[in-house]
């Protein structure tokens, strides 16, 4: 598994990451963490947790990769193809904005995506979605619309959708990540939140 800090790309064998997550009582993974500000912010305020940004891009995460907190790491990996040293580990995946191909694997029920969540999951584990209009509306849907396609996909990729709700302008401005203050103040300033959980 290929992790980062600052401009350093490191490899880490299933026994480093077991020392490294030992004694945490929760796993959190921020799937396509973008620059890792959300990751870092949950890290932060949650010492007891242990957060795993993963994103594809390696250059937006050099800025926040070079933080010491010791209960923070930073994955290379698609979304698409999810590392076989988390199988099992994870407590909670956040999916904060997406955009791109992790959007796109989303409305069109990706196999590898939703077997890949599957298979990182712990028992009672949780999910948390939200999605942007912005995005949607590029990628050809409406922030209602898309959202019920990824309701429908979630649904039967076995999980149920706990909670639906819509964030606004004021809402976005408080999330703490990057792409949620530039989203606040765009031209689309709505998302939606779906919490689920596995059936």
């Amino acid at each position: 598994m290929e992790t980062i800090r600052g401009k350093t790309s490191l490899d880490m064998d299933l026994d480093q990451l077991r020392a490294r997550i030992a004694n945490h009582n929760r796993i959190i993974l921020d799937l396509g963490t973008g620059d890792g500000k959300f990751a870092f912010n949950l890290a932060d305020n949650f010492p007891g947790h242990f957060v795993i940004g993963v994103d594809s891009c390696r250059e937006n995460l050099r800025g926040y990769s070079r933080a010491s907190l010791p209960n923070l790491l930073y994955v290379i990996a698609s979304a698409q193809s999810l590392p076989d040293e988390l199988t099992g580990l994870v407590s909670q995946v956040t999916i904060n904005f997406p955009w791109g191909s992790l959007l796109e694997s989303l409305l069109k029920d990706d196999a590898r995506l939703m077997l890949g969540l599957e298979s990182i999951m712990g028992s009672g584990a949780r999910l948390e979605v939200r999605l942007n209009g912005g995005a949607l509306s590029e990628a050809g849907w409406t922030l209602e619309d898309g959202a019920e396609r990824v309701r429908e996909n979630l649904s039967r990729a076995g999980w149920l959708i706990r909670k639906s709700e819509t964030m606004d302008s004021t809402s976005l401005r408080n999330f703490p990540s990057t792409w949620a203050k530039r989203l606040a103040f765009g031209r689309d300033p709505h998302a939606l939140m779906l919490k689920c959980a596995r059936l």
